[in-house]
């Protein structure tokens, strides 16, 4: 073989090592369109990132509400990769991280880790949304840190305690003592409890109860949807036998299951509802109900989303849990829409079957971030202007997400109003009907 013979193969060996590098072999298959997304123009080269938006969310990863919270950041951080870490055409980088507002020693959520989570963010110039929190009395206290650091938004995907947004629905001084600028930095996607705690109220009616004994846990949100049970019951006519806190702590409630089971005119009433989170004893308080007052056909069973997790079925036995009620605000993952299925065509591929209903709100809360940071820079701003972003999310308005077709309000509260009941029925909530 002569030099030059050799030398053109060469090339020729070496020409076609580098068209395999750089992508010869099978194409990558075609990314599903992000429900919700606005779909960004092709371009022929990545432009360098600008800088970096940051996102994090402050939900309790530690307790039994980690069930349904790992659920919501998975979500999240899904929305995230569907954007591929990118906004604004590749000009800046996402980045997310979920920091946990729950505390080993307390098992649930902690004031004085969400208290250091609010400042962390708002010390941190590059995060420019806060997805959060899970618990009611959690936002109380991030709210105001929040409000004076730019605003910085917030998008809770489960916070219902109304007094946080809706004047003359909560405490004293709620919901203005939250935001001491006078603007409003917070918003949900999740309907509040003034809806909640009315729609349940007629359900147990609807169940064929006369009568009602209410407990709650002491805390603003469980506290806050048994007060409108309690109110409205009262206006159609369900007989109230007595409403109490109960020590989330206690060892066991059977002193107190003795005393309901007898509370109305020497018998059991017909339902009791408790207003509650899992992690404040849930499961404890239902196998005590069961053993002294029979099961859930007998004495009706029925509490809030806070108790809608598997963690609280799991935790009584599925003996024990079976014919228990709970509410969730929308409608069921089977009935979202096309972009909820997309929604659960996605997750589903990604992490397993998903039975937790809030999954699909964390989505949406970072849904909403996104595009909040999309408009902001179609309108020539500046996304990492915490003000620009929070206006461009308090202006959402006709958004086609995975919840459907919802908007903002002024208050910061969604359009959407569905409520759906679940029974526990062969140890799994199942869906039994959607109200208004």
């Amino acid at each position: 073989m002569t030099k030059r013979l050799f030398a053109l193969l060469s090339v020729l060996v070496l020409a076609s090592m580098m068209l395999a590098a750089c992508g010869g072999g099978t194409p990558a298959p075609a990314a599903t369109e992000a429900p919700g997304a606005t779909e960004a123009p092709a371009a022929t080269e990545a432009p360098q990132a600008m800088g970096t938006l940051k996102i994090v969310s402050s939900l309790p990863m530690t307790g039994s509400s980690l069930t349904q919270t790992q659920t919501m950041v998975n979500a999240m951080q899904l929305r995230i990769e569907q954007a591929n870490n990118q906004a604004c055409g590749g000009n800046y980088a996402l980045e997310y991280e979920a920091w946990d507002d729950a505390s080993a020693a307390l098992g649930k959520w902690d004031p004085a880790v969400e208290t250091e989570n609010a400042n962390k963010a708002a010390a941190d110039t590059s995060v420019v949304a806060y997805l959060g929190t899970f618990n009611s009395g959690a936002a109380a206290l991030s709210i105001p840190i929040l409000n004076g650091a730019g605003p910085l938004v917030m998008v809770s995907p489960a916070n219902t305690a109304p007094g946080l947004t809706k004047p003359g629905k909560g405490g004293e001084g709620e919901p203005e003592k939250f935001y001491p600028s006078g603007e409003r930095n917070y918003t949900r996607v999740v309907a509040a409890d003034d809806i909640q705690g009315a729609v349940a109220a007629r359900f147990v009616q609807s169940l064929g109860a006369a009568s009602v004994y209410i407990l709650d846990d002491q805390e603003l949100y469980g506290k806050g949807v048994a007060d409108v049970f309690e109110e409205v019951a009262k206006e159609i006519g369900l007989t109230v036998v007595g409403h109490e806190g109960i020590d989330p702590k206690a060892a066991d409630y059977k002193a107190l299951m003795t005393k309901i089971s007898t509370s109305n005119a020497g018998g059991p009433p017909d339902a009791v509802y408790v207003g509650m989170v899992v992690d404040n004893n849930a499961s404890q308080l239902l196998k005590d109900k069961v053993a002294i007052m029979g099961d859930n056909t007998k004495v009706k069973y029925v509490g809030p989303d806070g108790i809608q997790t598997q963690a609280f079925i799991d935790g009584a036995g599925a003996d024990v849990a079976e014919g228990a009620y709970a509410s969730v605000a929308g409608i069921p993952l089977e009935n979202l829409g096309p972009k909820g299925q997309v929604f659960l065509k996605d997750y589903e591929l990604k992490f397993g079957h998903l039975t937790e209903p809030y999954a699909v709100y964390g989505y949406e809360a970072m849904n909403a971030a996104l595009k909040a940071i999309e408009d902001v820079c179609a309108a020539g701003g500046d996304p990492t202007d915490r003000k620009a972003v929070r206006d461009a999310v308090f202006a959402l308005k006709d958004f086609d997400g995975a919840l459907g077709t919802w908007s903002f309000d002024e208050n910061g509260d969604t359009s959407l109003s569905d409520m759906t009941f679940y029974q526990v029925v062969a140890g799994a909530y199942t869906p039994v009907g959607t109200f208004k």
